[in-house]
């Protein structure tokens, strides 16, 4: 493993980031992949930052990278839409992760200390406790860290950034329902044999894993008639399940610990906060020499 820092996309758990856009853009872009906010309805930058509880401005910002990344367009007066990934497109990106995350992921298994492990069990800890709770932007925000955290152990800068983009255009339209029938379970304690295979150094069965849990993408994960189609909108669309839970409790971790730490930045809100400065000592009023 080189010491080198990671690319933009490196993964990073909702509370260790301290920067309420990055929030506000980490939880859009799993609403995204899960079909949350859902292809082809619009959404306006106010009215999700209402639901959120936050100011505009974080959420315009992450709408706006992801019109700049070809995941949203704008929509004149009115918006933003998700743009809708065809069949065709949705192939290239499950093609394009396994030539890429197959090789990678066994590569960094071949590099994996074990204090590597025990971090990544905690992740995957996290994730069985997520489809649990069928939870679906928590389980996918946690696999997200799972994976990219594991391929970051290869030590290629590039192909971890080109497999978090990969990520990103990947539709998972079924998982809201398969969550709701417990079927997450089984693809959550497969993160599990994946650590067990590189404990054991069977990469045979580690690439078997990691074949298997990428086919999710294009069967039963991928299910784009379980979404309704878009509706021909007279407002902007609300996005539905967990996102605004997510955020209500990401915001409010974020102001707490800036506000401990009487830091300047966001408050949680958007606005600038800047440590409280103390009031002046007053002065004692001057003593009146006596006359003479």
């Amino acid at each position: 493993m080189n010491g080198e820092p990671m690319a933009p996309d490196a993964p990073a758990g909702p509370l260790q980031r301290t920067n309420l856009r990055e929030q506000v853009l980490a939880l859009v872009r799993q609403s995204l992949v899960s079909g949350e906010i859902r292809p082809g309805d619009i959404y306006s930058a106010a009215a999700l930052a209402t639901r959120l509880g936050v100011s505009s401005s974080p959420v315009r910002e992450a709408m706006l990278t992801l019109v700049n990344e070809g995941l949203m367009e704008p929509v004149r007066n009115r918006g933003y839409r998700v743009i809708l990934m065809s069949e065709h497109d949705l192939d290239e990106v499950y093609t394009m992760r396994l030539l890429l995350e197959v090789p990678g992921t066994l590569q960094a298994a071949a590099n994996a200390q074990p204090e590597d492990l025990t971090r990544l069990t905690v992740i995957a800890d996290e994730i069985e406790k997520a489809a649990r709770e069928g939870d679906v932007v928590g389980f996918l925000e946690a696999d997200r860290r799972f994976h990219l955290g594991l391929l970051q152990l290869c030590g290629n800068r590039r192909l971890v950034a080109t497999v978090a983009a990969m990520r990103d255009q990947t539709r998972l339209y079924g998982l809201e329902a398969l969550a709701e029938r417990g079927v997450l379970d089984n693809s959550a304690h497969e993160h599990h044999h994946m650590l067990e295979a590189i404990a054991r150094n069977d990469t045979n069965g580690l690439e078997n894993l990691i074949r298997h849990h990428l086919l999710h993408v294009r069967s039963d994960w991928a299910r784009p008639d379980s979404i309704s189609p878009a509706r021909d909108q007279e407002a902007p669309a609300e996005p539905k399940g967990k996102i605004v839970d997510h955020m209500s409790a990401l915001r409010d971790s974020v102001r707490a610990a800036k506000q401990a730490r009487g830091e300047e930045g966001d408050d949680g809100e958007g606005r600038e906060m800047r440590p409280k400065k103390k009031a002046p000592a007053k002065k004692a009023p001057a003593k009146k020499r006596p006359a003479s």
